[in-house]
């Protein structure tokens, strides 16, 4: 190129083609839904700092721990985590 000639730039439009949806595959069934409460959140957040501080902790005791000192009932908490997919389970094995 010499000069000030530009680049040619050529577009070609492409009529979009439905694509069908993705069979999905046969998995366990979804846990009941849980109501979840606000502060699940927190608890978790707070369980990540103290596994941090204390990396002598059990992920187990400092889980309960918080929970205690926010007043979550465990169960309930238990069952939240449960639905998404095992949380606690990779905070485990993370450590």
């Amino acid at each position: 190129m010499r000069g000030r000639q530009r680049v040619k730039t050529v577009v070609d439009l492409v009529e979009p083609t439905e694509v069908a949806p993705a069979a999905r595959t046969a998995t366990a069934p979804p846990a009941p839904p849980v109501d979840v409460d606000p502060l699940y959140g927190v608890a978790l957040l707070k369980t990540a700092f103290e596994l941090k501080r204390r990396p002598e902790g059990s992920v187990e005791d400092v889980l309960s721990g918080v929970l205690a000192r926010l007043r979550i009932d465990e169960d309930e908490f238990r069952a939240f985590l449960a639905q998404q997919g095992g949380l606690l389970a990779a905070l485990g094995q993370k450590r």
